[in-house]
């Protein structure tokens, strides 16, 4: 959520930021609104002023056929004022419920662009491996590891049985995951699976996420879409002391995403599925250390993908690639040999103080100062099951798939998958 004081002191910013990002809004509609809040808020103020010096003339009068006639002014300006603050009230909410969808204003750095063409590749690690291979469905049906037909049946598009090896292997990228961030001073943390609309609204822009996320039938609740939406409304109207910033946490939990709208070969097999796991980065922390914290956060899941030995790129996003919610966006793109391409595996944002506003979340440098709001970042450490993907294929021989040395402690010492008939 922006500054509300940015519609009043500089709209020609929010015009340009919504120019920059490709993204239609009725900002026109916002500030008038806006205008005409502040019109009643001044009048109203205005009657209550009147009022005032009303009631101290009554308090004066001492002939009482003059009192009625002055307490029933009293009267109609409190009739007043009570309707102008209702027209406020429901004011409020209409520019509350508008300012909640309005994205948040792109950092300087981002380049404005229109799609994915327009994004910076900064660097890349590895070489890829560009002889022809098969794909992940190829290998983990030959290999009997993925079973997609029972899970049609019993589940329906986008979902999948893992098998055997692969569900070790996906358990050892996990806690190999969490041992990585807590090494590097993270703290673990397993969230609900399920928030409350304040909560979920206060970490997304909720009227863009109705085709992306799962509603409990009959409850206030959703289904996460990743563990970031749970750390970021864990302090929900909460004030920090400035000394315990930054709080690092590393988040796991299963992510549930209805991927609507999404078609061609990325939903087959698990590239593009409707639940899956990750470990997730978020910090919180003061306004001045935030882009540094952002530069931390892409460095963890570079060396993360380093060490799996998995060939990447690092890609700056332009402004109409990024989500609403974040100021600036890197993402990792992994290299898929079964596609002869790159894709993302990870997506590290800057929010700035978007989500604090919208949640309610602040610090203080000394007791009696007035609170300011903390800045909040996350970012992808591993989603094990695209990453399962670039192992298999980017690991694959011609009997087997290679084990990473550093996921094989994790796997009991076994250091690779063989082919095997499916057993089941």
């Amino acid at each position: 959520m922006l500054d509300i004081r940015l519609l009043k002191d500089n709209p020609e910013l929010i015009r340009e930021s919504l120019r920059k990002r490709r993204v239609a809004f009725p900002l026109d509609e916002l500030l008038e609104l806006d205008r005409e809040r502040r019109a009643l808020i001044t009048e109203a103020q205005k009657l209550k002023e009147l009022k005032n010096r009303l009631e101290l003339e009554i308090a004066k009068i001492r002939d009482k056929s003059l009192l009625k006639d002055k307490v029933e002014e009293g009267k109609a300006l409190a009739k007043k004022i009570d309707e102008l603050n209702e027209k406020i009230k429901k004011i409020e909410d209409k520019e509350e419920e508008s300012l909640l969808a309005l994205p948040n204003i792109p950092d300087e750095s981002v380049p404005e662009g229109k799609d994915e063409n327009d994004n910076i590749v900064l660097r890349s690690w590895g070489e890829p491996r560009k002889e022809p291979l098969k794909d992940h469905i190829d290998l983990g049906l030959s290999l009997g590891l993925i079973d997609l037909d029972r899970a049609a049946k019993v589940s329906g598009a986008r979902f999948y049985f893992l098998l055997k090896d692969l569900v070790r292997l996906n358990y050892s990228l996990i806690v190999y995951g969490l041992d990585f961030l807590v090494q590097r001073g993270y703290t673990l943390v397993q969230p609900p699976y399920m928030l409350n609309r304040k909560a979920m609204s206060g970490a997304i822009i909720l009227s863009d996420f109705q085709d992306s996320i799962y509603k409990i039938d009959g409850e206030d609740l959703y289904l996460i879409g990743t563990s970031e939406h749970a750390l970021a409304s864990m302090h929900m109207n909460e004030i920090f002391n400035a000394k315990d910033l930054p709080i690092k946490y590393a988040g796991i939990s299963p992510c549930y995403r209805k991927e609507a709208g999404t078609h061609g070969r990325d939903t087959k097999g698990i590239f593009r599925v409707h639940q899956f796991e990750k470990v997730e980065q978020f910090i919180f922390c003061r306004p001045e250390d935030s882009e540094s914290y952002h530069e931390e956060m892409i460095k963890n899941s570079e060396d993360f993908f380093k060490s799996l030995g998995i060939p990447y790129r690092t890609v700056l996003l332009c402004t109409a690639e990024m989500g609403k919610v974040a100021s600036k966006t890197y993402d990792i793109e992994a290299w898929f040999p079964g596609q002869n391409r790159y894709r993302e595996v990870v997506s590290c944002s800057n929010c700035k103080d978007y989500q604090a506003r919208r949640l309610k979340i602040m610090y203080r440098e000394k007791p009696h100062e007035k609170a300011k709001y903390v800045h909040t970042l996350n970012s992808t450490l591993v989603a094990t099951e695209r990453t399962l993907i670039a192992l298999m294929e980017n690991y694959q021989e011609d009997d087997s798939i290679i084990i990473p040395e550093v996921l094989r402690p994790y796997m009991g010492g076994q250091s690779e998958i063989r082919i095997k008939k499916l057993y089941i």
